[in-house]
């Protein structure tokens, strides 16, 4: 499935067929035994969902977001202004699953997304957030949604923004893994393989079972 780095398709052949998807907001992924190539754990499982486009309407940003704030677990609160952070460096998982997903992009005849540190964080975030308080939603706990998320870490100037998210556990390479599930999922799809998207970035956190939580935010500037 994937050129250059990308791992052979023959590595999950077995777990794919063995594996439902949940492609669309509000379904849920089922459990899967892998039996393929390498020594998983005993019960590898995966989910994931899937954003459609948002369009920004165009407005003044002047709603504060101080959920984040209150629950004590970031310091980003949206205004009239972002907040400034600390430059953050992108982890192994996270750059392989972006260059795994800018690898389909061009297989495909679509330009590689550019790395977008501001998207990161808010994927991180998300990532975070997930596996902390133990949900799989676009929606946290905070009630945010992506682009409430978006505000309060004060990203602005974009047209369209998505998301696809994930999870799994037991797998010996868990980004490769999420990107191979996105890629056969069509609502994931569309969006990895949207031309309109120019930017991107990609978070990943994991929980203290051992699943590994992915979260993509694409931006259309």
């Amino acid at each position: 499935m994937y050129k250059g780095s990308s791992p052979r398709r023959s590595y999950f052949k077995r777990a794919f067929q063995a594996l439902g998807i949940a492609s669309a907001v509000g379904l849920t992924g089922v459990v899967a035994l892998a039996t393929g190539g390498t020594k998983p754990l005993a019960r590898p499982v995966a989910r994931l969902l899937s954003t459609s486009q948002q369009e920004n309407p165009a407005r003044t940003r002047t709603r504060l977001v101080a959920r984040i704030a209150n629950a004590g677990e970031r310091r980003y609160v949206s205004t009239s202004a972002p907040v400034a952070t600390a430059a953050v460096s992108a982890s192994g998982d996270e750059r392989r699953a972006f260059d795994l997903i800018n690898a389909e992009r061009m297989a495909k005849g679509r330009q590689p997304l550019q790395w977008d540190g501001s998207l990161m964080r808010v994927a991180r975030y998300h990532s975070e957030n997930m596996a902390r308080k133990d949900f799989f939603n676009h929606i946290d706990r905070d009630g945010l949604d992506l682009t409430g998320r978006a505000d309060a870490h004060g990203v602005n100037g974009w047209k369209a923004l998505g998301e696809n998210i994930a999870y799994n556990q037991g797998y010996t390479d868990p980004a490769a893994f999420a990107v191979e599930r996105w890629m056969i999922s069509s609502k994931h799809r569309d969006n990895i393989l949207n031309g309109e998207y120019t930017h991107a970035g990609l978070g990943v956190a994991r929980s203290a079972d051992g699943r590994v939580f992915f979260t993509q935010v694409f931006m259309k500037r």
